[in-house]
């Protein structure tokens, strides 16, 4: 880390976010005077141009890679097309401890008397909550699921290898070629791709303004500066914002340049759910990378300044403000660019190259928040890569996460990709697979499996809050066989699951109607040729997925049923419901024969991990295949970010002996304090689950540092991640961190400022986690390898 990139460095992370109301009275001020003049898709692009043509740029001291979202660093648009924040939401934000944004009170003021009055009603959440059916409100209400869409646009977004293949003027060749052959005659949707192609030009035009008005403004700021690197710093900064994203990228700094533009237009036109990945950054760089330096432009020290300075950019690029339920479910900065380092090439070789150790050095030495960097690991990837990426994550950061290539590929073939777009594919966001620059991945919300449980128990009534949230499958106390619960579990999850997607289905109707992303189209495989948007069927493959959550919780719940209830007959159903009823108050004794004397998920045995399998399949064939808007379907994957959190605060106490409001087990992994047997039972009772059937599944592991202090420790943890993935899973990731650090960062918290943990499928600074996320991560098992 040379001292620019200290000053960088520095300068992002004291940062503090804050809100710009300037987007959002550009959009305000376009709609009022464009609306009903144009077709919604050329609505949209029109007013991405007029904000690429308006909107304040910037171009920081010290910056190689220019370009923000909003004026300045961590300074965040809103979207009042999407939510239109109140003045009391702006004012919660401002001052809310845990991510807060600062809001100015006169940005207050103006948008209370500016922005709200026009979108109040008009906004896609005024749109769904004014539509949906009683029961979803006091399902969502009672915390069974949530809904990803009812803040934010849908989407993974991630990109392949076109952009630096192809500029915006050549985009906008293929566009006007495929206008010219619309067959007004045969073609009952002529004119609606024609208004769809017409705004995709529109969107690429709006991009070359956007770095034209880059170079003119390096330009100027060379003219004034008095520092001779400085200047010629910003006079090839114009000269590469002159030539990208118009044409495709020549050079390693044009190739990132360029990747910036097309990120900062995907989020600046809509704000999509987990922001916008590169996907395979490594392998799209890295022949820039040997062209430039076999030419002698570029040397590997000014290369990694390059990437650091990309890294840094990334990390200014906080997530939107999330208020109410959104906010509870993923509260965190992190706007989920997931880098994918490694993996394979469309060819099936090693795609790890220099940049992907290029790329993990950066990680370690800036340790921000974001970028989030992941390996992927296939059986032909090198030990050497691996181990490198060991190094970094015995650091303590929680990144990078890891993958299994070969697993990724074969979840992406089984529901309908080619091997060749399945290998240039991987994962973004948490853990989330799809397949790059070709896909609309959507992810729809969580399901809290727990909570189904739960009103299994209570006849279809939410006991927390009296209301009926399900249907009425039968007083427990009725049943004599574990089997009849069960099936009464099975009827409550297919009920509620078709209750979700009704609903979501509804909404991916509104955002095709509404809210059309012809920017993020033009950059999406097939979006072009068919002349659809990238919500409305555009591109290649397009999936839906519902994030399970809580299996942990809800199979040992179960196991602890079946042993104790039917099996052992040693407690009855009335026990437990009043224990449960009384959060254990005065029933303490049954709780620990509960905890422990309950057969666990986690510990490599047979009788509860048969109930995950049981619990997972009715998942997969209640969700699977599941009809979406667009001719294709929903998929499962399992992860839960931070909404275990929230889910365990809409859950009462449950069989397994956990008290009520206490989190639920996170993704994939054990119960808290339920894996007792080590990290190799954890992975043998995962390895149960089939998680090809998936879209992804998380699994979170804790370490002591101590543990994976040598060289000999690494290659262990190295042996303990092959083997996983023989097995069939999907991703692992690791804390490494001790209690009395986590403890003493309660207590002095300026002291460890820099303090990284995973969460969940991200990292965040512990100190900027409230305090039910702190005890969630301490209450996770220390694990060691032996």
């Amino acid at each position: 880390m040379n001292q620019r990139i200290e000053r960088l460095r520095q300068a992002s992370f004291e940062a503090q976010p804050s809100i710009s109301i300037e987007r959002a009275l550009l959009e305000t001020d376009y709609y009022r005077e464009n609306v009903g003049k144009h077709s919604l898709p050329v609505l949209r692009a029109g007013f991405f141009k007029y904000l690429c043509e308006n909107k304040t740029i910037y171009i920081g001291d010290d910056e190689l890679i220019v370009g923000e979202r909003g004026p300045a660093p961590k300074v965040v648009p809103t979207f009042p097309e999407l939510t239109c924040h109140s003045a009391d939401d702006l004012r919660v934000l401002n001052s809310r401890t845990m991510t807060g944004y600062r809001v100015e009170e006169k940005d207050i003021a103006d948008y209370e008397a500016k922005v709200i009055p026009y979108w109040q009603g008009r906004s896609m959440r005024d749109r769904i909550f004014s539509k949906v059916p009683e029961a979803w409100q006091k399902a969502y209400g009672a915390g069974l699921f949530t809904e990803f869409m009812e803040q934010r646009a849908p989407g993974h977004t991630v990109l392949d290898g076109t952009i630096y293949a192809s500029g915006m003027k050549d985009l906008r060749r293929r566009i006007r070629e495929h206008i010219n052959r619309l067959d007004y005659l045969n073609d009952p949707e002529a004119s609606d791709k024609h208004e769809e192609l017409k705004a995709m030009d529109i969107a690429c035009e709006a991009a070359i303004i956007f770095g034209r008005r880059h170079a003119q403004l390096a330009e100027q700021l060379a003219e004034t500066e008095t520092n001779r690197q400085r200047q010629e710093e910003l006079r090839r900064i114009a000269e590469v914002c002159r030539w990208v994203p118009e044409q495709a990228p020549r050079t390693f700094h044009e190739a990132l340049q360029m990747y910036w533009f097309v990120h900062l237009g995907t989020i600046t036109e809509l704000n999509g759910w987990d922001a916008m990945s590169p996907g395979h950054l490594d392998q799209h760089l890295f022949p820039f990378y040997q062209r430039d330096v076999a030419a002698g432009r570029l040397d590997r020290d000014q290369a990694k300044e390059l990437l650091a300075c990309f890294w840094i950019k990334v990390n200014n690029h906080t997530a939107p403000p999330k208020v109410g339920v959104t906010a509870k479910e993923s509260g965190t900065y992190n706007d989920f660019t997931q880098i994918n380092l490694g993996g394979l090439k469309k060819d099936g070789s090693d795609g790890s190259n220099e940049i992907s150790y290029m790329a993990l050095e950066v990680a370690d030495e800036l340790h921000l928040l974001q970028p989030q960097p992941s390996v992927h690991i296939s059986t032909k990837t090198p030990d050497r890569f691996l181990l490198a990426a060991l190094k970094v994550i015995r650091k303590g950061y929680g990144y990078p996460s890891v993958f299994n290539t070969d697993m990724v590929i074969m979840e992406q073939i089984r529901s309908g990709k080619s091997v060749e777009d399945a290998r240039e594919g991987g994962t973004s966001g948490c853990i989330e697979t799809g397949a790059f620059g070709k896909e609309a991945y959507i992810l729809t919300g969580y399901l809290n499996v727990p909570k189904i449980l739960e009103i299994t128990l209570n006849n279809g009534v939410d006991p927390l809050s009296g209301e009926m949230v399900g249907i009425k499958t039968g007083d427990p106390r009725t049943f004599s066989t574990y089997e009849q619960l069960y099936e009464a579990f099975r009827r409550q999850l297919d009920y509620v699951v078709d209750l979700k997607i009704e609903v979501n289905n509804y909404i991916e109707r509104m955002y095709a109607k509404y809210s059309p992303a012809p920017f993020l189209s033009a950059v999406i495989a097939d979006c072009i040729d068919k002349g659809r948007d990238y919500y409305d069927g555009g591109p290649r493959y397009n999936t839906n997925y519902i994030q399970c959550c809580g299996i942990g919780t809800v199979t040992d719940s179960l196991s602890a049923i079946k042993t104790h209830i039917f099996e052992q007959k040693s407690i009855s159903f009335d026990e437990l419901l009043n224990a449960l009823g009384a959060n254990f108050a005065g029933a303490e004794p049954l709780r620990l024969k509960l905890f422990n004397k309950t057969p666990f998920f986690g510990n490599d045995d047979d009788r509860a991990d048969s109930i995950m399998q049981q619990v997972y399949d009715s998942l997969f064939h209640t969700i699977d295949g599941k009809p979406n808007t667009k001719g294709t379907g929903y998929h499962l994957n399992m992860l839960s970010t931070t909404c275990h959190v929230y889910f365990g605060k809409m859950l009462g106490a449950t069989p397994n002996g956990r008290f009520a409001l206490m989190p639920t087990s996170d993704g994939t992994s054990p119960s808290h304090g339920a894996d007792r047997n080590g990290p190799t039972a954890v992975i043998k009772s995962l390895a149960k689950m089939d998680q090809v059937k998936s879209g992804g599944t998380l699994l979170n592991q804790r370490f002591l540092p101590s543990v994976l202090a040598s060289e000999t420790d690494l290659k262990k943890l190295a042996g303990l991640i092959r083997t996983y993935f023989r097995l069939g899973g999907h991703h692992i990731q690791f804390n490494v961190v001790d209690t009395k650090t986590l403890r003493l960062a309660q207590e002095q918290p300026d002291e460890y400022r820099n303090l990284l943990v995973r969460v969940a499928g991200y990292s965040d600074y512990f100190v900027d986690l409230d305090a039910a996320h702190q005890e969630e991560i301490i209450l996770r098992t220390e694990q060691q390898l032996i």
